[in-house]
């Protein structure tokens, strides 16, 4: 698909009707957009989901506050002046994108984003119509391979490497497996980011209802799906070397949280019973 230069960026991929979009199998970024409510989702994507809810209810409260919370962090990000974005594991486009809530506030904001489902790339126009100031990409790339991120022609047309950029992998890191080598593949992204860049991270926890977990971890890896949920300390050596902003490591619903989060309206409970509904840790750091 080639999208047009300028304001709102380009792809430079086969054009989706050439690909094959996996429709016949589950993807964890559809599986997402069903939790979300979204419907770009299909059979496989939703018989894989329904078994997930029946192990650990709270994934779409999951999914909710996990996206609000990106909203949050990425306002939050654009407020302490850093205005180049890179999203690694977009997933299916849902309104309003990251692109649309940075640019809201600096329509002068820079996007790439990267994801390897090709059924994103065929919906990445409505990631690629920002602001005439602005500029928004999509990459189709593999997380798993971080230097071909990094080496993308797109990312360097569009961002300024040399000046701080903000990493964002919201929902993310649970698909990465310490066997995929999280930990070294974060650090290889961070290392090549600009001091005074910002890290944005979230990811399922089982700490607050491991027995619901263990079960849908079981339903995952039972459907061919690489999956590893982590408990807070885990989580935390992803910040490593990097200066955590206030509150630090906390559930998405609980950083710097706004009126009228989703969470705080679909969770019928605002107390701890949400917080292992959500069962997910968040923070925000910057790299010095």
């Amino acid at each position: 698909m080639n999208g047009s230069d300028g304001g709102t960026g380009r792809t430079t991929r086969q054009e989706p009707a050439e690909r094959d979009l996996g429709l016949d199998r589950h993807h964890s970024a559809r599986i997402y957009d069903y939790f979300l409510g979204g419907r770009t989702n299909f059979p496989p994507d939703r018989e894989v989901a329904e078994k997930l809810l029946a192990a650990f209810p709270g994934f779409r409260h999951a999914a909710h506050a996990n996206r609000a919370f990106m909203h949050r962090a990425a306002r939050f990000v654009a407020d302490h002046g850093v205005h180049q974005f890179l999203d690694i594991g977009t997933g299916i486009p849902t309104s309003p994108n990251l692109h649309e809530v940075v640019q809201a506030q600096v329509p002068a904001a820079r996007v790439v984003y990267a994801d390897n489902d090709p059924i994103v790339l065929s919906h990445a126009r409505a990631l690629l119509s920002g602001t005439p100031e602005g500029r928004t990409v999509y990459v189709e790339a593999d997380v798993t391979e971080p230097q071909g991120i990094l080496d993308a022609p797109e990312l360097h047309e569009t961002l300024d490497m040399s000046a701080p950029v903000a990493l964002c992998l919201v929902g993310l890191l649970h698909y990465i497996t310490d066997e995929m080598d999280a930990h070294g593949i974060v650090r290889h992204l961070v290392d090549a980011l600009a001091p005074g860049s910002f890290v944005v991270l979230s990811q399922c926890t089982p700490d607050f209802a491991p027995d619901e977990w263990e079960e849908a971890m079981e339903v995952y890896r039972a459907e061919s799906g690489s999956a590893q949920v982590r408990p807070r300390a885990e989580f935390a050596r992803f910040f490593d070397g990097l200066e955590l902003f206030e509150p630090g490591i906390e559930v998405p619903h609980r950083w710097h949280p706004e009126p009228d989060s989703p969470v705080l309206v679909s969770v019928p409970d605002p107390g701890e019973r949400a917080d292992a509904l959500v069962s997910m840790w968040a923070g925000v750091a910057r790299k010095r």
